[in-house]
């Protein structure tokens, strides 16, 4: 296993990335804020399968992370929006590159079956 000297295990690169886009829903939830500002409603539509409690899990994790900022907004309703922050957009090349490789015909094959 290799190993860097200054930062310990090569591998801790990947771990630290897993531990914010981990997850069932998280990676998703980046790819579609990558679009820009959403509200929390607009993210359920965007993602039907998800229920609430997951959602406003995710989107805390996220936050906590640094990768997702949310900003309260006062108008007749309260309604909250949720955006990537610099960081999460620096993660944007990476998300689209699980996306293409998902959507790759072998994997959707075996999906289908």
């Amino acid at each position: 296993m290799g190993t860097d000297k200054l930062r310990g295990p090569s591998h801790m690169g990947i771990q630290k990335a897993m531990a914010i886009m981990g997850g069932k829903w998280r990676a998703v939830i980046l790819y579609h804020l990558m679009d820009g500002e959403k509200r929390f409603n607009e993210l359920r539509e965007c993602m039907p399968a998800i229920t609430q409690r997951m959602l406003t899990l995710a989107l805390k994790d996220l936050v906590d992370a640094g990768v997702v900022d949310r900003k309260e907004l006062e108008n007749k309703k309260r309604h909250v929006q949720y955006r990537l922050t610099e960081l999460g957009e620096s993660m944007e090349d990476v998300i689209r590159m699980i996306q293409e490789w998902g959507e790759m015909k072998w994997l959707v094959e075996d999906d289908e079956e």
